[in-house]
């Protein structure tokens, strides 16, 4: 059974820093395509950042420059540094990760269940 957790949120000043983690555990064969997304209160669950298994990375047009997404195969994690933030950063943020779990099987999408991070002064 494969589970993915984040970590790293938390309460920050406006301008200030986060570095938000995200470790993949369980049966895994590989794991492909990793993401961060996000969701404030009464707005959709939105994109934040993509890194591919290639390290091809895609931004949400709100955060390029300002965050910056990783990944560490040999600790099937992906990570979101996150600088100059915003109150509009506030949201939960949520990372998944299309996942093989053995050989010839398919691909499978899994999700954490989030890290709230709140940017106000």
């Amino acid at each position: 059974q494969v589970q993915l957790v984040e970590s790293g949120g938390g309460l920050v000043q406006p301008g200030g820093s986060l570095r938000l983690s995200c470790a993949a555990s369980g049966t895994i064969f590989r794991i492909y395509d990793m993401g961060w997304h996000r969701q404030a209160p009464g707005k959709e669950r939105e994109l934040v950042a993509s890194i591919t298994v290639g390290d091809r990375k895609n931004y949400a047009d709100s955060v390029k420059g300002r965050f910056t997404i990783s990944r560490d195969d040999a600790k099937n994690t992906v990570y979101l540094q996150m600088n100059s933030l915003k109150p509009e950063d506030t949201a939960e943020y949520y990372c998944n990760a299309d996942i093989r779990v053995s050989v010839g099987m398919g691909l499978d999408e899994y999700w954490g269940k989030g890290t709230q991070v709140t940017v106000s002064s």
